[in-house]
Formats: structure tokens, C-alpha cells, sequence
């Protein structure tokens, strides 16, 4: 369960960081003001769609770190991936349609086959070797 004043604290915390007002966060959200202020005052707790909302609208902003305080804020965008200690290691050039493979290293599953980019809109495109 969240705990209302630790989820207020995180809450403030992503507002600073975006140098967000109450209202201005609201908005950009889209979610009405009277809810960031039951939230912020601890009247209420969250709903999903208002976590949904703040987690889709601010990348930096991990699901669990909101939630429970647990991870970090803002998120690291480059995290090394491990597996069994050793670092997956795939380096590709994009350029408009077409892949330019500089190096593709042998992962612990084995050689890379495809590689799919999925976007925002719900498009995606996939690359084969």
C-alpha cells in the first residue's frame, strides 16, 4: 500500500524538478487541480490512472520510485545491462531506413538476429542481420 506522506514527498520531489507549480503539473498531466491538492495534503491516495499519468508524461520517473520510494529519481537513462556478470554488448548505427552494422558482439543467448524499434505512436520497425 502507498504510504500517503512518503507519496507526497516524491511527489513535490518531481515538481521541483521540473520547476512545476501545483497547477501547471495538473495540467500537464491533465488530471484536475483539486486532485494534486488532495494528493499533496495527503487527503487522498493515488489512483492508477493518476500514476499511470505522471509515469507516461515524465520518463525520469520510474513506477516503482513513485510508488514505494525504492530505485532512484531521476532514473538513469544508461544503465549496463548484466548477465551472469558480463556486459551484453551491441553497438548500431541507425540511419533513416536502413541499418549500418559497425560491430554486433555475441550476447550470452548467442549471435543477434533482428533488432525491433518500437515507438511511441505504437509503429515499429524491425531490422534483420
Amino acid at each position: 500500500m502507498v504510504n500517503s506522506e512518503n507519496f507526497t514527498k516524491r511527489l513535490e520531489k518531481i515538481m521541483d524538478f521540473y520547476g512545476l507549480s501545483a497547477t501547471a503539473f495538473s495540467e500537464a498531466i491533465d488530471f484536475n487541480r483539486s486532485t494534486i491538492s488532495h494528493l499533496l495534503s495527503g487527503r487522498n491516495k493515488p489512483s492508477l490512472e493518476f500514476v499511470m499519468k505522471v509515469v507516461q508524461k515524465f520518463p525520469e520517473v520510474e513506477l516503482y520510485w513513485l510508488l514505494n520510494g525504492k530505485g532512484s529519481f531521476p532514473a538513469q537513462k544508461e544503465k549496463n545491462e548484466q548477465d551472469g556478470g558480463e556486459k551484453k554488448n551491441l553497438t548500431t548505427s541507425f540511419t533513416s531506413n536502413q541499418v549500418s552494422h559497425k560491430k554486433i558482439a555475441s550476447t550470452n543467448e548467442g549471435e543477434i538476429d533482428k533488432i525491433i524499434i518500437f515507438y511511441k505512436d505504437g509503429s515499429f520497425k524491425a531490422y534483420n542481420n
